[in-house]
């Protein structure tokens, strides 16, 4: 069975999970420790900036 491969980056989670101040639990755990309302609200931030981003172009 292969793996899903991922949408966002490293780095644009990461930002995200700062933005959202989660990320000491990221950086200590890893992303498997994060709370499932905080994944949803790094999806959720994700789709609004990409929104932003289409609308700017």
């Amino acid at each position: 069975m292969s793996r899903r491969r991922g949408v966002m980056s490293m780095k644009c989670k990461e930002e995200l999970a700062k933005e959202l101040d989660f990320y000491d639990v990221v950086k200590s755990h890893g992303w498997g420790a994060i709370h499932s309302k905080d994944a949803g609200n790094m999806v959720k931030r994700a789709v609004e900036i990409a929104k932003e981003q289409l609308a700017k172009s």
